[in-house]
């Protein structure tokens, strides 16, 4: 199968969720024996100066970096040179780009798309931008041959406005790596000494309810937020002058350093207002770290009952969980427990491989129909075991996935 991604910045992933759940998957696709090209944005890979990543093609195009004509002027580009390719799947990820599916769609390629989330809820738009995001959230369920939703609400939501069938296929994590603290040390943290945060520092992650929280404790653990801005500098700026001496910007922190950081955390908090299914959360769950998160859907449908949650934009809940976990380390280590218990069975790259090309499958054999009045096809694919167990589609030879 020849295949086509984008709408996303670009692999390999330096951050950003989107990028790291693409790359995962296609170089998954890749070692099926799929010829897989990814659209990548030229700023994004800049430092990476080969034509493939892990049997991967990227093919690289300009972008117009800023917030409002960052991503659909790399889109625009890439869906003309996608036109004349014989691709046979054309996949969008982000509603927002997804709306250009009607054009591949004119000259006949089979389009997938994948929601991520409701764009147009985002803090960062004004109220054109909104109009325009909610009218490609509608595009991006009905122009492509089929949707995909990270999330159980999210498709839900999404069913129920647009009566239109979407695919639940969720995002993923890899399994963990446990490191003692060495990476670390340079920002001056050791072991359960720390409050962690990973995310982009952009208004929606709510980083600002947790340093507003976190400056009313009397306690001696080092908040660490690790992430940057993203055409959000200003709200940035705003955060570092709320914050007071023990919260450690540390930026982005990828590899052995995020593995680290999770590691060794004695919490995690996830503050965040609006999420499609946020990875850095699921990471933290099968990291066994004791969770703070606040109460939207997207969240609890990632934790359960197994975390201390708290009611969404409450400043003073989360000033409340905050206090109930460092006061009492035995709570905290039973949350840790119960996460990591909960494990992230649902959420594994090689089941979520195995669903997508599946979809892939479905459509390009008109198997897939967007109307909920019709059956959808039976599952064919047992979803493998997480933790150690590598794919087997359609008894293939090498398609043994190695963990890292």
């Amino acid at each position: 199968m020849k295949i086509a991604v984008l709408g996303l910045r670009g692999i390999p992933a330096t951050w950003g969720g989107v990028e790291r759940h693409v790359e995962e998957l296609t170089v998954r696709f890749a070692q099926m024996g799929h010829d897989v090209t990814v659209y990548c944005r030229s700023y994004y890979c800049k430092d990476y100066k080969e034509d493939t990543y892990k049997g991967v093609k990227l093919k690289r195009l300009p972008a117009i970096n800023t917030t409002s004509l960052d991503a659909v002027s790399q889109t625009i580009l890439a869906t003309a040179h996608i036109i004349p390719k014989d691709y046979d799947i054309v996949h969008y990820h982000s509603a927002g780009k997804a709306m250009f599916t009607v054009f591949p769609r004119i000259f006949g390629k089979r389009c997938v798309s994948t929601i991520h989330g409701a764009e147009w809820q985002r803090d960062k738009w004004g109220a054109g931008a909104r109009t325009v995001l909610r009218a490609a959230e509608w595009a991006a369920v009905r122009f492509p041959h089929a949707a995909i939703s990270v999330s159980k609400c999210l498709k839900s939501y999404l069913e129920e406005k647009y009566h239109r069938r979407i695919r639940y296929i969720p995002s993923a994590v890899n399994d963990p790596v446990f490191r003692p603290p060495d990476k670390i040390r340079e920002f001056g943290l050791s072991q359960k000494d720390y409050i962690l945060f990973v995310a982009r520092l952009v208004p929606e992650k709510g980083l600002h309810f947790l340093i507003d929280a976190y400056n009313r404790l009397d306690t001696n653990k080092k908040l660490v937020i690790a992430g940057d801005s993203h055409h959000s500098d200003q709200y940035v700026d705003e955060l570092k002058q709320r914050a007071n001496k023990n919260v450690l910007f540390v930026g982005y922190q990828y590899g052995e350093a995020l593995q680290e950081l999770y590691t060794n955390a004695y919490c995690y908090v996830q503050p965040s207002t609006i999420e499609g299914l946020s990875v850095t959360l699921l990471e933290a769950v099968v990291y066994g770290n004791c969770i703070i998160t606040s109460d939207i859907p997207p969240n609890l449908e990632v934790v359960n009952d197994n975390a201390m949650i708290f009611e969404n934009k409450n400043v003073d809940g989360l000033e409340e969980a905050l206090k109930k976990v460092i006061s009492n380390p035995g709570l905290a280590q039973q949350l840790g427990l119960k996460a990591q218990a909960m494990g992230a069975a649902e959420y594994n790259y090689d089941s979520i491989a195995a669903k997508t090309i599946q979809l892939y499958e479905w459509v390009l054999q008109d198997k897939w129909s967007s109307s909920l009045s019709v059956p959808e096809p039976d599952e064919l694919i047992e979803a493998p075991s997480p933790y150690g167990l590598s794919l087997d589609l359609h008894k293939q030879e090498g398609t043994s996935v190695s963990r890292e």
